[in-house]
């Protein structure tokens, strides 16, 4: 399940606290990471009665990603155009079997290959890093 409320805004600390223990670190790890990285800023947006909230990034009409938040766990939503489907297509012997399996099953639409990627180990953290460099490259310090 998601936050599903329409009429209430979650706080970092609701979100926090229920996408659970387990996966706290790999939530703070990919904002920490998109931040430190990107001039991108995160918005709260009700996703739909669908989808319910999430954390969007977000720039000039432009999404980064969008992390949406789970009971004991959370799903990033990674739209890669064709040209950047076709780099990470090209760097699948870099990313773990069942995002590389992902990448491989999602069909490349008009609007782009949306991978909706359930975070369960800190591994997902890094090929959600590596497919959002094939969108846009960090900054540099």
């Amino acid at each position: 399940p998601r936050m599903m409320d329409k009429a209430r805004e979650p706080t970092e600390e609701e979100m926090m606290s229920f996408v659970g223990e387990r996966a706290k670190a790999a939530w703070t790890e990919l904002r920490q990471f998109i931040e430190d990285n990107y001039d991108f800023v995160p918005e709260t947006v009700f996703y739909g009665a669908k989808y319910g909230w999430t954390v969007r990034y977000r720039r000039s009409g432009k999404t980064l990603c969008s992390l949406f938040p789970e009971k004991g766990g959370f799903t990033v939503l990674v739209v890669l155009g064709r040209k950047e489907a076709t780099t990470a297509l090209s760097m699948r012997d870099e990313l773990n079997s069942r995002v590389n399996e992902l990448l491989g099953n999602t069909e490349q639409l008009h609007d782009g290959r949306w991978l909706w990627i359930r975070m369960l180990a800190m591994n997902d953290v890094d090929d959600v890093k590596k497919l959002l460099q094939t969108k846009r490259k960090p900054k540099r310090r």
